[in-house]
């Protein structure tokens, strides 16, 4: 199923009549994924959530052939999280243009596959727009923000998955996948991510591998590549050539412990993205901070060469 401009301006008219205040946009103060995306912490999964997205060759093709992202990595990482932050963290208004904005873009992205990869055979037509594949661009975000948060924090409780999971509707309407193809419950949410990283539709294709090598064999390397590893499936990780013997265990456990650590003794305001304190200084009637915008620029800057540019 491929959504339509209409499909996406029912969606977004749905989100309108649901929100009880424009200005703290599809969330807001207290919800769970304010809770959990504040956290500058999430970009040590980029990595991972970069190649499960590529490893769909949807993901894969759409990119290879329709993205410059070897020539323009830190464009691209800006434009795409200036679309996120907007959606997650805007007002109504602004999540709504940033909505439109990348489904006018995903309307312009369609070919075919060209080898036989996994479920799909050769000639396969992709769409950018196409609802099973945004469903799991979206998923791997969702499920990488409480991965990374459980690997530096411990086990968050069944409650708050449960609560992320459900305002996360809220995001992916904002890309018009239907709610019934969008999994009940965080527990059947799980189980559909266990099942795509089980099953022939996760395929790395000869462009998700070429990637794969660019991001992690000259843009970035080392720790990130360790980190990376370490949060992906075995049979994923091998099939982009990541290395993970005992160094880079050693380096990834270091990794987490280090932000362990600095979640002890770095204030909160410290450790929250410049987009989610604006928010806040927005629903309290206050002007961005420049303070923040120059955070944001610095922590742009470092997430592109720790993270890599996101994969849609």
């Amino acid at each position: 199923m491929v959504t339509v401009r209409a499909d996406l301006e029912a969606s977004l008219a749905r989100l309108r009549a649901e929100c009880d205040d424009p200005r703290a946009g599809i969330h807001g103060p207290g919800s769970a994924a304010w809770h959990l995306e504040r956290d500058a912490a999430i970009f040590m999964g980029g990595g991972r959530a970069v190649l499960l997205q590529l490893a769909h060759p949807f993901v894969a093709y759409a990119i290879a052939q329709h993205s410059k992202t070897r020539e323009d990595v830190m464009g691209r990482f800006r434009r795409t999280f200036d679309n996120v932050f907007a959606m997650s963290f805007g007002d109504l208004d602004h999540a709504f243009t940033a909505a439109r904005r990348v489904h006018n873009i995903h309307t312009r992205i369609t070919g075919t596959i060209d080898e036989d990869a996994g479920a799909f055979p050769k000639g396969t037509v992709y769409h950018a727009n196409d609802a099973a594949s945004q469903l799991w661009v979206y998923a791997t975000l969702i499920d990488t923000v409480v991965t990374v948060h459980e690997r530096i924090r411990g086990p968050l409780s069944p409650a708050l998955k449960e609560a992320y999971y459900r305002d996360s509707w809220s995001f992916a309407r904002l890309f018009a996948i239907p709610d019934e193809v969008l999994p009940p419950s965080w527990g059947a949410f799980r189980a559909y991510v266990d099942r795509m990283l089980a099953s022939n539709e996760l395929t790395v294709t000869a462009p998700a591998r070429e990637m794969g090598g660019f991001l992690f064999g000259g843009a970035l390397g080392g720790a990130v590549a360790a980190v990376t590893a370490s949060l992906l499936p075995a049979r994923l990780r091998g099939d982009f050539g990541l290395a993970y013997g005992a160094r880079e265990r050693l380096v990834a456990r270091g990794m987490f412990a280090a932000a362990r650590a600095a979640t002890l003794v770095t204030p909160r305001a410290a450790r929250d993205l410049p987009a989610y304190r604006d928010a806040q200084r927005r629903i309290r009637g206050l002007p961005p901070s420049k303070l923040s915008r120059w955070i944001d620029q610095q922590m742009q800057a470092l997430a592109a060469q720790v993270s890599g540019p996101p994969a849609r």
